[in-house]
């Protein structure tokens, strides 16, 4: 296994060794730290004497560092911060070093103190010249002390959860790309066969023709337009409309297709390939198999930037229920990777119909 592997694996064995290795690594430092810059009142051990008192003290001072470090990695992080809930993440980690810094206070002045002591009553001179502190300042500066040793550990630890976060998204984007890649058709010489079939069939066939013509525009999108992270709306539309065009095509007067689109900011920009899939899926899973007069119901509405599209088709009372197949997998992974927080996708399988609901919010670039 890699130096990646070790650091990326989700196997338990290697997380464990993981955190045992960051953890251990950490307890040593501060023994180490602490030996030589003690506090006043170990000044007159020797280095070996204080290495001993810290191994006991650094132990108690790491509880509330890792209470602060895996509340931040699997709470707030994950359920707050990824989720776009800044204001919500911002009170919790208020909340959470308040916590800290009195669990902190609490060790300090029970168990590590009274550790301290019990090694000083053993050292003749060193006790009596302990000077009486009031003990809310006693208190104030525990409570101080052991945030700040517990914000830089659990700090560090948020900070290498967050990059790990992100050069997994970065990574899962990358194979999410690559599949689409894979999925598309790459051949160029399949365009010239199209041409040629297309010139062939304008005075045989006009209809086939017509067809070509339209898949020919599908598959330059696919393969040239979709290379892009983003494309206009209004093309994504477009396409979905030249695919509707083919479809009837194929069904004749027997397909009813509804469509209500209005108009569409041209400044509107979504990433390739969104909502192809569900029109696709419309006619795959429900036109297909309807013996009698199939039907779709597509409805898009546009609320400032944010899309609401709802496809409704009918389906044999027989078939299957199903969510869609490895292409609407596909599409809820990339929501997932490129709409964060910013999109919902709801696919209802009812007795005589299919519906799809998909809110999206979309990008608006800097207007020319």
């Amino acid at each position: 296994m890699g130096q990646l592997d070790f650091i990326f694996s989700r196997r338990t064995p290697w997380r464990l060794c993981r955190h045992l290795a960051f953890w251990v690594s950490w307890y040593l430092f501060q023994v180490y730290l602490y030996s030589f810059t003690p506090s006043p009142i170990l000044t007159k051990l020797s280095f070996w004497q204080r290495i001993v008192v810290n191994l006991g003290e650094s132990f108690w001072y790491m509880l509330p560092a890792l209470f602060l470090a895996y509340s931040l990695n699997y709470l707030v992080i994950p359920k707050l911060i990824i989720t776009a809930k800044y204001l919500k993440a911002i009170l919790a980690v208020l909340g959470l070093l308040f916590l800290t810094g009195g669990l902190s206070a609490l060790l300090s002045l029970t168990i590590v103190e009274y550790f301290r002591r019990q090694y000083l009553i053993g050292h003749p001179g060193l006790l009596p010249g302990v000077i009486p502190t009031p003990f809310s300042i006693q208190l104030f500066m525990a409570w101080i002390s052991g945030l700040r040793g517990s914000i830089t550990i659990g700090g560090l630890a948020a900070s290498i959860k967050l990059m790990k976060y992100f050069y997994e998204k970065q990574q899962e984007k990358t194979v999410a790309e690559l599949q689409l890649l894979k999925a598309q058709l790459h051949p160029h010489f399949l365009f010239n066969t199209l041409n040629n079939i297309y010139s062939h069939a304008q005075d045989t066939a006009p209809m086939a023709a017509e067809m070509l013509l339209g898949l020919s525009e599908l598959l330059r999108y696919m393969l040239y337009s979709c290379n892009a992270p983003l494309v206009p709306l209004k093309q994504e539309l477009q396409m979905m409309q030249e695919y509707i065009d083919l479809e009837k095509q194929r069904y004749g007067n027997d397909l009813e297709v509804i469509l209500q689109i209005p108009a569409i900011d041209p400044y509107l920009q979504i990433a390739p390939l969104l909502i192809l899939p569900f029109i696709e899926n419309c006619f795959k899973h429900g036109a297909s198999h309807m013996l009698e007069k199939p039907w779709i119901n597509i409805q898009l509405h546009m609320a400032g930037q944010t899309m609401h599209l709802k496809l409704i088709n009918g389906k044999a009372a027989i078939a299957k229920a199903e969510s869609g197949g490895i292409g609407i997998a596909n599409v809820r992974r990339r929501l997932d990777l490129l709409y964060p927080a910013r999109s919902d996708l709801q696919i209802i399988a009812e007795d005589e119909m299919y519906i799809v609901n998909l809110t999206l919010e979309l990008h608006e670039p800097a207007r020319l």
